[in-house]
């Protein structure tokens, strides 16, 4: 016979949330970049809209993104002392203060402040990029990288909501035209912090916080890692090099608006959607070979992108642009969750994504000097070694035994 069930055992929580955890993390990836998306299709143009020379349209986004690489580290490592709810409700809550912020700057056209308000817009995708890894810290091994991929596809309906929530909130101050979009963007991080509250991720144990695992220096050493960290990095760093000269390099072409914004929305959709089903092809052909096909369709984006300037050529790069990177992305993702035991992971998942948002700061400091200075060719050549230097390290991967597991 069973024992009668207790209260206490009546109001515990399900043994395992992870299901409900990718459900609400993938709302809030989708609230997150949303915003991205507002921010990505309407960021530079609001920095031309209050500057002489051009070349620096792209500061703001450059400084967000510098602000995400230096947020990683001490993020990561505050989230396995404090836990992923705390960590992600503060990121949550700082989002919204940059953005309101911003909207402040654009209604004053005050650039100077506007760079300024990009920091905690960049603090908040900080902690936000770990929604990914969150969603694997209750999966089971098996189940792990469709949980990876199932939470990032919440980007599917950011692809649909954030180019228009652009559209529609772009010139609703008219004539102060897109601080409409940063007010959006507040709104939509009060929404994440709601949300956040159901997730349920164990808090680190004190026995937890006491055992740091190998040391770092270690753990970067293996092939493994290396491979992983590259693959995320030229994936978001160069589908960030080129997504942040679009909506310039179609403006300087005699395009609306609207239809930069529209390139920018099929973009997102294509970076997302396949993550529905790109968990299970991880799972049937291995995280390397995924790299290597989201490598190659990255390369096609260079092709077409620079074969000619009209719309279609436009859309057809862009939309290769994303698929290439979720396949490298998740990929790498994936293929880090193999390389640190549950103690290391903190320290593990800082540096990776402190790899990741140096090269995609980089990427958006350089965007807009290129394209400004030599053009919309030079900005799609710029992808061409960090690609090959991705399959390359692959490809040696593949070709030398395996190490030990960690």
């Amino acid at each position: 016979m069973t024992a009668p069930p207790t209260a206490e055992s009546v109001a515990a929580p399900s043994a395992d949330p992870t299901r409900r955890n990718v459900l609400l993390l993938a709302l809030c990836v989708a609230l997150g970049m949303s915003g991205n998306g507002i921010v990505l299709a309407v960021g530079a143009l609001a920095g031309a809209s209050m500057l002489i020379d051009k070349s620096w349209a792209t500061l703001p986004l450059a400084v967000m993104f510098s602000a995400t690489m230096l947020t990683t580290i001490p993020a990561s490592l505050l989230m396995g002392r404090i836990g992923r709810r705390a960590g992600f409700s503060l990121g949550a809550a700082i989002g919204f203060c940059g953005a309101s912020l911003a909207a402040y700057a654009i209604f004053r056209q005050d650039f100077p402040l506007f760079v300024a308000a990009s920091v905690p817009l960049g603090m908040f995708n900080g902690t936000a990029q770990f929604y990914r890894f969150a969603a694997a810290d209750t999966a089971s091994e098996a189940f792990r990288p469709r949980a990876i991929s199932l939470v990032m596809a919440g980007g599917v309906l950011a692809a649909l909501l954030g180019p228009t929530l652009a559209k529609w909130s772009y010139d609703v101050f008219a004539p102060v035209l897109f601080a409409g979009g940063y007010v959006v963007i507040a709104g939509l991080m009060l929404i994440s912090l709601v949300l956040l509250q159901f997730v349920e991720i164990p808090r680190p144990s004190a026995a937890d916080r006491r055992e740091t695992g190998r040391p770092l220096r270690v753990i970067v050493r293996q092939r493994k890692f290396i491979t992983a960290a590259i693959a995320a990095a030229v994936g978001y760093g160069t589908m960030s090099l080129v997504m942040t000269a679009t909506p310039l390099a179609m403006l300087a072409c005699g395009f609306a608006f609207d239809d930069s914004a529209t390139v920018i929305q099929w973009h997102a959709l294509a970076m997302f959607a396949p993550a529905f089903f790109t968990g299970h092809l991880i799972q049937r052909f291995g995280a390397p070979n995924i790299i290597l096909v989201g490598a190659a369709l990255n390369a096609a984006c260079v092709v077409i992108a620079l074969s000619g300037i009209a719309f279609g050529q436009f859309l057809a790069a862009l939309v290769l642009l994303g698929l290439g990177w979720n396949f490298m992305f998740i990929g790498g993702t994936t293929l880090l969750t193999e390389t640190h035991t549950p103690a290391e992971r903190a320290k593990t998942q800082a540096v990776n994504d402190f790899a990741v948002f140096s090269t995609v700061t980089v990427a958006s400091f350089s965007s807009g000097v290129l394209h400004s200075q030599i053009g919309w060719s030079a900005v799609n050549q710029g992808m061409v070694v960090p690609l090959l230097i991705a399959a390359a390290a692959v490809v040696l991967l593949k070709l030398r035994p395996p190490e030990p597991t960690a």
